[in-house]
């Protein structure tokens, strides 16, 4: 099972949180990573993933360094006290084969294209916890993900939440997809299913503020 939390902030504070990541000793960053993600819905009704909170996914991930590729399947199973429970199972796929993937999904298997998206994706972790902020077209997501095998896990991740300065109650447990189509109906901005850099945007107005600093 999968235990998280997100937090959405504005764009301009992007340095700021990495920052104040950076001087926790506990944990260490890798290399920023751009990826795509495109959601994918059943071809038949009966079987749709909607319906049963599940999400179907492709994502490619690269930089200078890397160049991956993996389908991923999420489903939602609880909301503790702020804290979502996902399944969540990866296949990973040979990067070179990602096109010939797609044509299977889209033409072959038929399914149905809900979304997609582009971000940035810088993780900080240790042996207990995974922080990913990720840089959306729209704003910042901060996302709490525990790994710990011994700790109880809503318990972990409301200890890194604490650790980093922030406040359960500001948590908001909303998908990417459904935090940006909110953001396009408050704005009154054209609402795209491929959510990228070259796109006119919404914006999170949203500060990133922590205690005691």
């Amino acid at each position: 099972m999968e235990y998280e939390t997100r937090f959405y902030y504005q764009t301009k504070d992007l340095e700021k949180i990495i920052n104040i990541l950076k001087e926790i000793p506990e944990l260490h960053n890798n290399f920023r990573i751009y990826e795509k993600t495109i959601e994918y819905n059943h071809p038949s009704s009966e079987y749709s993933f909607k319906d049963i909170n599940g999400k179907f996914r492709l994502r490619i991930s690269r930089n200078e360094l890397n160049n991956k590729c993996k389908i991923s399947w999420k489903k939602k199973i609880n909301d503790i006290n702020g804290i979502k429970v996902e399944e969540e199972k990866d296949v990973r796929i040979n990067p070179n084969d990602t096109d010939n993937l797609i044509y299977l999904l889209e033409k072959v298997m038929h399914f149905k294209l809900i979304n997609s998206y582009e971000r940035y994706r810088i993780i900080f972790e240790n042996n207990d916890i995974e922080i990913a902020v990720d840089e959306y077209p729209f704003g910042i997501c901060l996302e709490i993900e525990n790994k710990s095998i011994d700790k109880v896990p809503v318990e972990n991740v409301n200890y890194w939440i604490k650790r980093i300065g922030l406040d359960i109650n500001d948590a908001e447990n909303i998908t990417r997809n459904d935090k940006y189509i909110s953001l396009c109906k408050e704005q009154n901005v054209e609402c795209f299913k491929e959510v990228s850099f070259d796109k006119e945007m919404p914006k999170i107005n949203n500060e990133f503020k922590i205690d005691n600093r």
